[in-house]
């Protein structure tokens, strides 16, 4: 896809980032398969001591090009590996469904954030892994409280991801959706006057019909999304979905995400553990009241570097 290292810079939320002058070095961890861990290992499938039962991670693997334990040493990952890692599921014979996933971190601790932000609790290749996911989306859906405190702007177009987002009909960057109920947002901000794909607002058909108007005189797109003053999780991903946006992605924050879960409009989470602990009374990743019955989410990805953790979880 043609997919090249990044510069270094701010992050599309607009926080400074010291990434690497390397890409990720990562092993992953899962799946991995009795076969792939054996040969992996230097032996054959049904082997006696050739890995754990159930294909558990195998920590002696040699490295070799195209062999298929490659993945388990850590290793460089190039950009166009990571999309391929993290791609949407293909259009079935219907044509492409709404597909959300969410993108978030953690502490061991549970904590989705430290000091307001999440940015003390990532790393580098978190934030590679952030501009992926977004370079993989059509739309990125966030709460207007999120974009207050992560100081939000607009995304960017990525001259490495050009060509697959246009041999994938998207444009050169995905919009923003802030999901607002009283649209108490300064209209002034780079993210809603100069994007570079029109900022999105999502709210209800209650909403404050001046600041509607603010809205809409700052360039933003205001789609109804509920009958009251908030928003409908099913309404608004339909609402995205008919504007051409299925490729979804949520970065929170917490009370959002507590939200679509309960409302079961997410299919994936992409969580990555930051081996750190904070103490305090930060949000875990998804607030809001508890749902009736535990959501069951599979894992189906996991990759790892310097302790950290990337996981993507697949609702069954």
């Amino acid at each position: 896809m043609g997919l090249g290292p990044e510069a270094a810079g701010e992050d599309d939320t607009g926080h400074h980032v010291r990434r690497r002058a390397t890409l990720p070095h990562m092993r992953r961890l899962f799946p991995v398969t009795d076969e792939t861990a054996a040969r992996a290992s230097g032996g054959a499938a049904g082997d006696d001591g050739a890995g754990a039962p159930g294909g558990s991670w195998v920590g002696e693997v040699r490295r070799g090009a195209g062999f298929p334990g490659d993945d388990l040493v850590d290793r460089e990952w190039s950009l166009a590996e990571l999309a391929a890692a993290y791609a949407y599921p293909e259009p079935g014979p219907g044509g492409r469904q709404p597909w959300l996933r969410a993108n978030m971190v953690s502490t061991l601790d549970g904590a989705a954030q430290h000091d307001g932000r999440s940015q003390p609790i990532s790393t580098a290749t978190d934030m590679r892994i952030f501009g992926t996911l977004r370079a993989l989306a059509d739309v990125v859906l966030v709460g207007a409280e999120t974009v207050r405190q992560e100081g939000y702007r607009p995304a960017r177009a990525r001259a490495e991801f050009a060509q697959a987002r246009e041999a994938a009909g998207q444009g050169p960057a995905p919009a923003i959706a802030v999901v607002s109920a009283g649209l108490g947002l300064d209209f002034s901000l780079p993210l809603f006057t100069s994007p570079l794909v029109p900022t999105l607002i999502l709210t209800g058909a209650a909403a404050a019909p001046d600041r509607v108007a603010a809205a809409e005189k700052a360039g933003t797109q205001v789609v109804i999304a509920g009958d009251g003053v908030g928003v409908d999780p099913v309404r608004a991903v339909q609402a995205l979905a008919e504007l051409g946006h299925t490729r979804l992605l949520t970065e929170g924050g917490p009370r959002m995400l507590g939200q679509l879960v309960a409302a079961g409009v997410l299919d994936e989470l992409c969580l990555t553990i930051s081996p750190m602990l904070t103490a305090g009374d930060a949000q875990r990743i998804a607030g809001g009241p508890s749902v009736p019955v535990p959501k069951r989410f599979e894992l189906i990805s996991l990759l790892e570097e310097n302790g950290f953790l990337f996981s993507r979880y697949r609702r069954t």
